[in-house]
Formats: structure tokens, sequence, C-alpha cells
């Protein structure tokens, strides 16, 4: 009896038995359905890049927004065409529940992106490559605070919508705000120290205390504001070492800014010399340094004697300059040059352990000077950081503190703020 060969296979047999003719057209229809709304996206984006002309705000927006705007559009036209097909099998619910998901996240990022185009602009109204920045690195700080923050609160809600689409998420969201009082004390001692970061990194923030790009002195080391976060505070350390320090330790510990309110800053040079060093000549030695750099800013140069015990008399320079970098040099500069001139002009007046015998010869009685003496240095050379110049005495005047009227009105004021809370 002769046998009959099978029937051919054909894999379009096997897949029409998998999946019915409905559910092919189904994803053809969705498939037409995302192509279109990605060139819908398209055509928006070139639309706005066309129209906008060259406006930063749109050309930051079509940049930022492009990719989260066509797969919006593209989500929105699968779900919805996925919700209109009848007669779809129970995959289809399982899809647009995954579909709902991804849409709630991708919104999250438009609405993210919309923020960062807006902190954007802030940010380039404000040009920190000037000299007087101060205002300009505020302005930075915070909006770099707010858009860290933003986009924590964004990606939390985010995340909370997505939950709340499931009923069993919903019905744990409403115990758990039963029992709120409970949590909300483990939690708070819990997180004690994290939110007190948190609170502190916002309070520099809006306080002005510190400031991207502020020069400061913490821990005993000299840097640079780097980046300040929620929680931590990153200082560039002048030989390109990071110090991380929490965000506490600005409110709790002292340290020096020294561009809190402007740049300029002065700085000491400190010299050890012996008793017979000339101070006047010393002077004019500082003053050829000085006079003419580049590094000076011209409002400070004065050279002091601020100790004289033992053997040796404490010798302090004061200059000025526009910066902290600057003055670092400036101070560099200065005392390489006051030590090489001792050397070579003086090398008697270097420190030196000094044991006398001979009787010094008879002398009057030495008696206090006055001026007009021959000894008291002429007034027109600027010798005191407070006396001498009208510059000195305008900064002995803003280190005297308050006048005796201003002292006498916050009495006053203490007084009434005391007597009060008896009427």
């Amino acid at each position: 009896m002769p046998l009959t060969p099978p029937p051919p296979f054909a894999a379009a047999d096997v897949v029409s038995a998998a999946l019915p003719r409905s559910t092919w057209l189904l994803l053809l229809v969705v498939a037409g359905a995302a192509l279109v709304a990605w060139l819908v996206a398209v055509a928006i984006g070139a639309l706005v890049r066309r129209f906008a002309g060259p406006s930063p705000v749109a050309a930051d927006l079509s940049r930022r927004g492009r990719r989260p705007l066509r797969v919006l559009l593209v989500l929105l036209a699968v779900t919805l065409v996925l919700d209109a097909a009848p007669g779809v099998g129970d995959w289809r619910d399982v899809v647009v529940r995954v579909l709902g998901l991804v849409l709630i996240g991708v919104v999250a990022w438009l609405i993210a992106v919309a923020v960062f185009v807006v902190e954007d602009l802030a940010l380039a109204r404000y040009d920190v490559d000037v000299d007087d920045n101060r205002h300009a690195r505020r302005v930075r700080t915070q909006v770099t605070l707010i858009r860290r923050l933003t986009v924590a609160v964004i990606a939390v809600l985010a995340i909370a919508g997505m939950l709340l689409t499931f009923p069993a998420a919903r019905a744990a969201g409403t115990s758990i705000l039963a029992s709120a009082g409970v949590l909300s004390v483990v939690a708070g001692l819990a997180a004690q120290t994290s939110l007190a970061n948190v609170f502190a990194g916002m309070q520099l923030a809006f306080t002005d205390a510190i400031r991207v790009d502020d020069v400061v002195v913490v821990e005993g080391e000299w840097g640079r504001i780097e980046e300040i976060t929620l929680t931590y505070v990153v200082v560039h350390v002048w030989d390109d070492r990071r110090l991380v320090l929490p965000s506490t330790h600005f409110t709790t510990t002292p340290f020096q800014n020294w561009t809190r309110k402007e740049s300029a800053v002065l700085g000491s040079v400190e010299l050890d010399v012996d008793w017979t060093a000339p101070l006047d000549e010393m002077r004019a030695e500082l003053d050829r340094l000085v006079v003419g750099n580049e590094l000076w800013d011209e409002r400070v140069v004065v050279l002091q004697v601020t100790d004289a015990v033992g053997a040796v008399v404490r010798v302090r320079v004061l200059v000025s300059a526009k910066d902290g970098p600057t003055l670092f040099d400036l101070r560099c500069h200065v005392r390489e040059g006051l030590v090489g001139w001792l050397q070579r002009e003086h090398p008697t007046a270097l420190p030196k352990v000094r044991n006398e015998g001979v009787a010094g010869p008879d002398v009057a009685p030495p008696r206090r000077p006055v001026a007009g003496d021959g000894g008291v240095r002429a007034p027109g050379a600027q010798t005191g950081l407070f006396t001498g110049s009208e510059e000195a005495r305008e900064r002995s005047r803003a280190f005297t503190g308050p006048s005796e009227a201003e002292l006498a009105e916050r009495s006053r004021l203490d007084e009434e703020s005391r007597e009060q809370p008896l009427a």
C-alpha cells in the first residue's frame, strides 16, 4: 500500500495558530500609530527650531526635550490604539499597565526638562566670568541646589504615581498614613543626621554663608568651594585635593570666607630681624618691590614692627591684592625680595645671638617722642594700618564698633523689649 507524503511544513501556519489574524492587524495598527506619532514629534521639533529663531530658550528646550517628547507621543499613540481595540486577549491589560507606568516616568522626564530649561535661563542671565561676580555666584549656587531638589521631588512623585496605579499599593498607602505618627518618629530618629545635612545645605544656599567659587579656609586648608549639594560641600584645595565636608560643618563650625563681600584681601609677611635692622630702608625696599607690580592692587602696603622681645624684632608687612591666589604670589614675592635684600645689603641685620660686654656711652635719659621731632616719621608716607592716611583712618572707623548714639539706641530698644510683655 503506497504511503502518502506528509503535508509540507509552513512556518506561517504555526504563527497563524499562535497569533490570530486580528492580533496581527492590531500589531500593524500599533506600529503605524507609533510611526505617525514619531513623525509628529519630529515635525514639532522642526517647527520649534524654525519659528523660534535665535532664541536660546527654544534652542535649549528643543535640544533637551526632543527625546522625551518623541517617546511620550509614541507611548500615547500605542496606549490609545490598544485601549480602543476590541476583542483582544488578556495580554493587552498587562501591556497597557506597563505602558502606563512608563508613561508616568516619561511625563516626569518631560517636566524635569522644562524645569532644567527655566533654570538654565536663570543661569544665563548672570555671568560669573567678571571681576565682581558675587551676585552671579549666589544665583548659581541657589539654582544648582534648587535643581537637585526639584529632580528629587519629581522622582519621588513619579514613583508614588506608579505605585498608586496598583490597588494593593493604594491600600498600603492608606494604612501607612493611618500609622504616620509612629512611622514619623521612627523615620525622624533614623534620618536625623541626613535631614540635618539637607536642611543645612538649604540654609547655606539661601543665607549666602558660602557660594560656589568662594575662597575659604576650612579645617586649616585654603581652597575654593567647588560644589554645594543638599548633604555635603566639596572644597577644591590649592594643591588639587578635594575636601568633602558635610553641610552641617559649615553651619556649626567657624570658617573663613575670603570672598563673602568682595574678593580683594589683605595678607601679611612676617620676618624676624636683628635690632640693628634699618627699618626706613626696609620700607623703601618694600615700596620698590610692590609699587608697579601687577600683583598689587594699589590699596595697602605697610611695614610695621609688631613685636620686639628677646633677640629679634618681628616685622610684619601687609599687602593687598585683588583676590586670594594673587595675594599668595604677592606675599611670596615680597618675602623673597626682602630676604634677598637683607642678605645682600644688610647681612648684620639677620637674626643672631648677641653676647656683648662693651659698656655703652653715656646717654641722656629717654623721653617720649612728640609730633614734630625728627625721629617721628613724616605723615606723607603710609606706615600704619589704622593711622597715617585717610584710608587708614577710614579703616580704623570701620573697626571701631558702634557709635555711642547707636549703643544708646540699642539700650533703648532693649529696655522697650523687656517692658513690652509687662504692658
